[in-house]
């Protein structure tokens, strides 16, 4: 594995976010015409290390216009693990479980809250989409849930190769272009997360990307 960049030159590659959101701002409308629209299931957004709800706002406005019953944690800032975050996910899991299983999509850290979410309760979370997560060395996420880890090899927050996943069953990786701290307002992110769930429970399928979005994703590993 290459070595990490110093900060300085991260936070410099890191910068794209910016764009990234200008993009994401620019092709809202076009891409909210174009996608598969939602069968209004609950959806559950984890902010990542250091973020809270502000952070995944952007990303959950998009889902509720894609007809998703989108929401965040409301747990404040993501400080990392802990009994404030089990007690406070699990709860929010059974309250919004009644209105049929939840999707799952966490940021960077927020994937492995995800992740820890969906073994304590398999039955309740209906799909898992991490963004950038270091799930290597973490458990892995139960065999009977779809799982997509979405990554960017020119993350400069999180080595790429520490987000994939063994692609075997309904587990698989899709890359796409951009930065760590632009993947809640990516575009090519937002097209792989509303392909995603747009599937039917219970019929799931790899991912294979539109031909009209091949400049932005590349072929899922």
């Amino acid at each position: 594995m290459p070595p990490r960049p110093d900060w300085h030159t991260a936070m410099t590659r890191e910068a794209r976010a910016a764009p990234e959101f200008a993009a994401f701002t620019l092709t809202a409308a076009p891409l909210l015409a174009t996608l598969p629209r939602g069968d209004g299931h609950p959806v559950l957004v984890l902010p990542g290390l250091g973020g809270s709800d502000t952070s995944t706002a952007p990303l959950r406005w998009f889902l509720g216009q894609l007809g998703y019953r989108s929401f965040g944690w409301g747990l404040g800032e993501n400080r990392g693990f802990g009994r404030h975050v089990t007690d406070g996910l699990d709860e929010l899991l059974a309250a919004k479980r009644e209105r049929g299983p939840v999707s799952v999509i966490g940021w960077s850290l927020g994937g492995l809250h995800a992740v820890d979410l969906a073994r304590r309760r398999p039955d309740a979370v209906r799909s898992l989409i991490p963004l950038g997560s270091p799930l290597a060395g973490h458990p892995r996420p139960p065999a009977t849930i779809p799982t997509t880890s979405i990554y960017s090899r020119s993350d400069a927050i999180v080595p790429w190769r520490t987000s994939m996943l063994q692609a075997a069953g309904r587990r698989e990786n899709v890359e796409v272009r951009g930065s760590h701290l632009g993947l809640g307002h990516n575009p090519a992110v937002i097209v792989v997360v509303a392909d995603r769930l747009a599937q039917r429970a219970g019929q799931w399928r790899p991912f294979k990307a539109p031909a009209w979005a091949g400049r932005w994703l590349r072929a899922a590993a």
